[in-house]
């Protein structure tokens, strides 16, 4: 079983990854998401400034989330810094507020997670999918940060 260090990064863009970024991040700009998709703006820590990214928003058990499947990015980072955050369709804008699960919450969410997304996903999680143990997603938990959001 692979042990994971929660500070680092799962992998890499790639070069197909940017390009896909910015066709779904364009395509949700515009109104139409994508399995979805949302633009995630959070201030920068450090900057103060806005950044945005795409993501996909889970709806699970009537609770909303936002799964970091690259590991601990730097969208992640500012959004533990701040709390709070923005998510885009086309004109309409949320304000949510987050909270990040701990490592023993994590399990159902990624499964979820996997189960929706692993066509797109998959090659963040290592061959790990929705049918995997319980233990094995605990195993990987601290790699892959995950965050339940409230609408403001």
């Amino acid at each position: 079983m692979t042990s994971y260090d929660s500070t680092r990064n799962i992998r890499p863009d790639g070069r197909v990854a940017p390009l896909m970024n910015r066709a779904v991040a364009g395509l949700t700009s515009r109104g139409i998401s994508l399995f979805g998709s949302r633009i995630l703006s959070v201030r920068g820590r450090k900057s103060g400034e806005w950044r945005n990214t795409p993501v996909n928003v889970l709806d699970h058990d009537g609770q909303r989330y936002l799964v970091a499947p690259r590991g601990h990015t730097q969208w992640v980072r500012n959004l533990r810094a701040s709390g709070e955050g923005l998510l885009r369709v086309g004109r309409r804008t949320e304000t949510f507020s987050a909270v990040e699960m701990t490592d023993a919450d994590k399990p159902e969410v990624l499964r979820a997670y996997l189960r929706r997304w692993k066509f797109e996903v998959g090659v963040f999680f290592d061959g790990i999918g929705a049918d995997a143990s319980d233990e094995t997603l605990l195993s990987i938990a601290p790699g892959y940060p995950v965050f339940r959001i409230h609408t403001v």
